[in-house]
């Protein structure tokens, strides 16, 4: 036998479509990962990593900051992959519970990124070798960061998040912006506004599913 309110639901229409209403936010919340989670470790290893570089092959061949030359790609190569292992444990764990065309997108967009930076690894190993160790920074630097700009736009495609195009649009327009300046300033401004870039939106996105 339904209670009285179940009954006041079915009589009043707009109840029912708030309930409707709320349980659709619950589900999105359930079935989200959390922005800050998935944004901030990059951020993170952007504004350290990046940093480093920075320190180490300042504007115009200045070093600010005389440690190993090896230390800054190490560091971005380390920082990526537990970057890269955390966001995946976190979305796996926020999908486990969608199953059809929705969790093959995600599969197939999580192996996009693996064999993304698997490839231009494999390519950027190879040439950089015969680059100077400042010019090989910024190749790999560069690359890598135009790559995961238009990783981010093609994942705003396909599930429709303004949020994450523009997040993405502005990577590639820093990254453009930084490769052209040069060495020394590419890594300050992908360290500054790419990686505080995601922090920001790691931030707001986290904020709007409040």
């Amino acid at each position: 036998m339904a209670s009285k309110d179940d009954e006041s639901i079915f009589e009043d229409p707009r109840e029912a479509l708030r309930l409707i209403e709320r349980e659709q936010v619950n589900t999105i919340r359930e079935v989200t990962p959390d922005p800050r989670l998935m944004y901030w470790p990059w951020g993170l290893t952007w504004l350290i990593s990046f940093g480093l570089s920075f320190l180490r092959y300042g504007p115009e061949g200045r070093v600010l900051v005389d440690f190993p030359e090896w230390v800054p790609l190490s560091a971005m190569t380390g920082l990526l992959i537990v970057a890269g292992i955390f966001t995946g444990i976190v979305g796996a764990r926020s999908g486990r519970h969608i199953s059809g065309p929705s969790s093959r997108q995600g599969a197939m967009y999580g192996v996009s990124w693996s064999v993304g930076f698997t490839g231009l690894a494999v390519v950027f190993g190879q040439v950089g070798e015969s680059l100077p160790e400042h010019l090989a920074g910024l190749l790999w630097g560069g690359g890598m960061v135009a790559l995961v700009g238009v990783l981010y736009m093609a994942g705003a495609a396909i599930w429709q998040l303004r949020d994450m195009f523009v997040l993405g649009a502005w990577i590639s327009g820093v990254n453009v912006i930084g490769v052209l300046l040069g060495p020394g300033w590419h890594a300050l401004l992908i360290a500054v506004a790419g990686g505080g870039g995601m922090l920001v939106a790691g931030f707001v996105g986290w904020w709007r599913l409040r």
